[in-house]
């Protein structure tokens, strides 16, 4: 395909192998394979141009296309020491976000950063959206490892008008009697009452649908701080959660084939969550 090209490119046999590196011959055998491979003819030569056949163009247009696919692959591939992508399901570092991204850049040049929403329970690692992922609870697949950079509070997300806003702070007793809405694919919200306690809940998949839902007053939520910092929104007001343990904030990655930028990630969020 890459013969094909350089010679409707070029304009001739001769121009192509140049542009290619190889020999006239070299040429002039490998589009005769492709042809013969295709079944087709793709090319008119005469003693002044080679110009393509109605097939030919059709074959050249796709080809073009899969050229640039496999040129895409082949960056995707090589690009681990040049660019790290970090997912996060909802509220990525909340206010170490901005940090982590000045900090990076001025302490990585030569390594991109690129942070990807992916509301999955792996935040997009399982699925090759990132190269590392932010996570706020444990990995269970021993596919992936993870480390502990900080902690966040768990927050009580609820309606600026509900009785419980007008608390600075609230227990987790004050919630049991309320239907709580959860994100059964990445929190662990109702682990934190006994079994014979638990608030009643509805299902979310979306931090949108979540505020909107709550801001309604039929329902509460609980997430972690970093939540009320990337998401503020008018109607809806946070209050710590006094009695809930905190929340530990974990970056994952592949277990056998961990990013070059894995460590350095490690160490500068780890520093961020100690002085923040």
């Amino acid at each position: 395909m890459r013969c094909l090209v350089a010679i409707v490119d070029e304009g001739s046999f001769t121009d192509a192998a140049v542009a290619l590196g190889v020999s006239q011959a070299a040429v002039s055998r490998t589009l005769a394979s492709l042809e013969r491979a295709l079944g087709v003819r793709l090319l008119r030569r005469t003693s002044r141009e080679v110009t393509p056949t109605a097939t030919g163009l059709r074959v050249v247009a796709q080809a073009r296309r899969v050229l640039g696919e496999v040129a895409d692959l082949v960056r995707e591939a090589t690009s681990g020491h040049t660019r790290v992508r970090i997912g996060y399901a909802w509220s990525a570092l909340g206010r170490h976000t901005l940090a982590f991204q000045r900090r990076w850049s001025g302490a990585h040049p030569e390594t991109e950063l690129q942070l990807v929403r992916v509301n999955s329970g792996t935040a997009g690692l399982a699925e090759g959206a990132c190269d590392l992922a932010v996570v706020r609870r444990p990995l269970d697949d021993r596919r992936f490892d993870s480390a502990i950079v900080g902690l966040e509070r768990r927050l009580c997300a609820m309606a600026a008008d509900d009785p419980l806003a007008r608390r600075r702070s609230v227990r987790l007793s004050d919630i049991s009697g309320r239907t709580l809405l959860i994100d059964r694919r990445t929190g662990t919200t109702t682990e934190l009452w006994p079994p014979d306690s638990r608030p009643s809940t509805e299902d979310t998949h979306d931090v949108d649908d979540w505020l909107t839902v709550i801001s309604t007053g039929r329902c509460v939520g609980m997430t972690a701080e970093s939540t009320a910092n990337q998401y503020p929104r008018p109607g809806i007001v946070y209050r710590p959660v006094r009695d809930a343990e905190p929340i530990a904030v974990r970056l994952a990655w592949w277990r056998d084939d961990p990013h070059p930028a894995t460590q350095a990630a490690i160490e500068l969020l780890t520093a961020l969550y100690r002085t923040g």
